[in-house]
């Protein structure tokens, strides 16, 4: 679950990072209003989850009521890469001598945290990478130790912070630790982190992405569920229960368990199609599992062929062909199926789906993942 930047700063303020104040607006006059409370000069911000927001206009400077007003109403309702501004933060501006990236992530191969670094910030951190790969520091962090607050100053040291700088840095970073593993989030990112000219370190920006298979140690989340930003294929899923992601690809997947779901994601990008979703109805699922995925993945009109790769463990083989049975009875499915049926009870699901009289051309069982791969970004066009 992605937060919004101010979603992010309040988050961050819960574990003491400093941030600007300021407040949200929806409209002109409150706007104004929380310019007036904060103190200008202010900063009107378009709250929107995108980078780019500056170069598109979304960020303004105001030093009165008059300008705020005029920004304001010119932000709202802006297009900024395909998103509508209908939120403002309204902060404080900061004075700024320099500017630093600070992140914590995931690192999944390594098994450990991730702390990214850098005194090249105000930029995406891509385009550092890019550019000046040395200038990032990357330090894996044991769950178990932790950060203690010599590492994080070792690491801005490492990352040529300033001396001025060092002490705020450091435990800024031991703060951003605690928020990414107590706060259960998949990222914790500060860009810019700021030197102030008073010798300050202070968050200008807030990037958060929270891990949702911790919600339930969260009930407070529900504020953020009930605004967060999802296309219609996505709450359609959610509304179902299930683990879908929306790509941009023609070729809709639906697998069962993480690993196959991201493995077949490769595997069809592999042999030249492009998927068009993550989706992953786990390792028990069942007949009216399988149909409503199928029926959220329907509603996706750049969908071409629909690749299904079930490999039966929990899940059923029988199971998973009743489901593709019931959703062809319920819903007149615009592309075809291709499926790779493998696992328990396989054989019985291949015979329910000979015995339900699919029409060929509407559903196509291939032996292998690769076979039922080509065949689907075949289908959609893509090889």
């Amino acid at each position: 679950m992605d937060l919004f930047e101010y979603q992010g700063k309040q988050y961050f303020a819960r574990f003491g990072i400093p941030v600007s104040p300021g407040g949200v607006a929806d409209t002109v006059d409150e706007a104004v209003a929380q310019a007036d409370a904060a103190g200008y000069p202010v900063v009107v911000k378009a709250q929107v989850q995108v980078g780019g927001r500056g170069k598109a206009g979304g960020i303004k400077l105001a030093n009165d009521a008059d300008e705020v007003r005029l920004h304001a109403g010119n932000i709202l309702g802006m297009d900024i890469k395909g998103h509508t501004v209908e939120r403002l933060w309204i902060e404080n501006a900061s004075d700024i001598e320099e500017e630093y990236y600070a992140s914590f992530t995931l690192d999944r191969a390594a098994k450990q945290h991730l702390l990214m670094l850098s005194a090249e910030g105000g930029v995406e951190i891509e385009e550092v990478a890019v550019t000046n790969p040395d200038a990032i520091v990357k330090l894996h962090v044991n769950p178990v130790d932790g950060l203690s607050v010599e590492t994080a100053r070792q690491a801005a040291i490492d990352a040529k912070i300033p001396e001025r700088a060092l002490d705020g840095v450091a435990s800024i970073l031991v703060k951003l630790y605690d928020c990414f593993t107590a706060g259960d989030c998949d990222l914790a990112e500060i860009n810019p982190l700021i030197l102030k000219p008073t010798g300050e370190v202070h968050a200008l920006d807030a990037k958060v992405s929270l891990d949702s298979n911790a919600a339930f140690r969260h009930p407070e989340w529900e504020e953020y569920s009930a605004i967060e930003v999802l296309d219609d294929r996505e709450r359609m899923a959610k509304d179902r229960d299930l683990q879908y992601i929306g790509l941009d690809g023609t070729v809709g997947i639906i697998a069962n368990g993480a690993g196959l779901a991201m493995s077949t994601l490769d595997v069809v990008n592999q042999v030249g199609g492009s998927a068009a979703n993550f989706l992953d109805i786990g390792g028990g699922a069942n007949a009216d599992v399988m149909a409503a995925a199928l029926d959220v993945i329907n509603h996706d009109e750049k969908v071409k062929s629909i690749f299904i790769n079930i490999f039966g463990g929990i899940t059923r083989g029988e199971e998973v062909a009743k489901g593709i049975v019931e959703a062809l009875s319920r819903v007149a499915l615009r592309a075809p199926i291709v499926i790779r049926l493998d696992g328990t009870n396989a054989e019985e699901g291949r015979e329910i789906l000979a015995a339900a009289g699919i029409p060929p051309e509407q559903l196509i069982s291939k032996p292998t993942m690769l076979d039922a791969a080509r065949e689907a970004v075949a289908i959609a066009g893509g090889n």
